[in-house]
């Protein structure tokens, strides 16, 4: 008969919770949370290592609202819910906004003034983009490093220990350094720039915290970073302008300190039309919960059909 399976003395008379179950607790506890609107998760993962376990969730929160406080309001729930229910500890759960639900403006105005009130008052934080991992760069820099060094490595062990005669790539590139040495040429040359070229780029990643397609939100407590696609915020900025009576086609560029909207009209007025577009983008941008406001730039065109109203349609439209 094999041997039963021993168990180690520290896990004997202790009681071990497994991912699945956190994470399906984490995932209950972020829809529970009171936001603007009913909070949606798409996709959860955990991991339990000892008394202490990571929780990471993507959600779908509810627009129009302060998405910085609905964030934040979702980590903290997640992070004591978990805590609580499972009794190990949490130090932080990673929120991944993926996308953003539109919601009935009667229903969200209530919704936000009520967590307004259990909230309170609390000055946002201006925050900086955060900085990325630069896994990729640093993976494939780290590998070729390491693949090197340990071929080179082997090649040394092997001749001094086990006695064994030099490989035939290392005499030739020996000998090749030995006829070949520093000069002018055009090989030398290519090889000093795409060094120079290589040792720019990781120190420009070194200094630079990366992530430009997202923006930096402001947050309502330090600990807290948030950020905001450019792409989503492009989105939100697009369907708030579309609205606009008369715009028949918007284009919407979301750079990291300023939006340009591009917009056609086909009916109305073009000063009445632009003034409203620009009212209704810094709406939009003021629900965004930025770091830093947005340089807006708005430009309107007219539509090869469109016509100047006339001012008996103009002192009609604005009686």
């Amino acid at each position: 008969m094999p041997p039963e399976p021993r168990t180690r003395p520290d896990e004997r008379g202790s009681t071990t919770v497994a991912n699945r179950a956190v994470r399906r607790i984490a995932e209950r506890a972020a829809t529970e949370v009171r936001t603007a609107g009913p909070v949606l998760v798409s996709g959860a993962s955990a991991s339990v290592r000892g008394r202490r376990a990571r929780v990471a969730l993507n959600v779908t929160l509810p627009y129009p609202g302060p998405l910085d406080e609905a964030g934040e309001r979702v980590r903290s729930h997640v992070v004591d819910r978990t805590a609580r229910l499972t009794g190990l500890a949490v130090p932080s759960a990673r929120i991944h906004v993926h996308a953003l639900s539109r919601q009935d403006g009667t229903e969200a105005a209530g919704s936000a003034r009520a967590v307004a009130a259990e909230t309170g008052p609390d000055p946002a934080r201006t925050a900086r983009r955060p900085w990325s991992e630069r896994r990729l760069p640093m993976g494939l820099f780290t590998l070729t490093a390491a693949a090197a060094c340990g071929v080179l490595l082997y090649e040394v062990v092997s001749v001094h220990a086990a006695g064994r005669a030099p490989a035939r790539w290392r005499v030739d590139l020996l000998d090749w350094l030995s006829a070949h040495g520093p000069g002018v040429t055009a090989v030398d040359l290519a090889a000093a720039a795409g060094v120079f070229a290589l040792g720019v780029w990781l120190l420009i990643l070194a200094v630079t915290p990366g992530k430009r397609r997202r923006i930096p939100l402001a947050t309502p407590a330090p600990g807290v970073h948030a950020t905001l696609e450019r792409a989503a915020a492009a989105a939100l900025l697009r369907d708030a302008v579309r609205d606009v009576p008369g715009i028949t086609r918007v284009r919407v560029r979301m750079g990291r300190r300023g939006a340009r909207v591009r917009t056609r009209l086909g009916f109305g007025d073009q000063d009445a039309a632009r003034e409203a577009v620009r009212q209704a983008a810094l709406a939009a941008t003021d629900g965004f919960g930025l770091a830093r406001p947005l340089k807006l730039r708005v430009r309107v065109r007219t539509e090869p059909t469109w016509r100047a109203p006339t001012a008996h349609e103009t002192s009609g439209s604005t009686r």
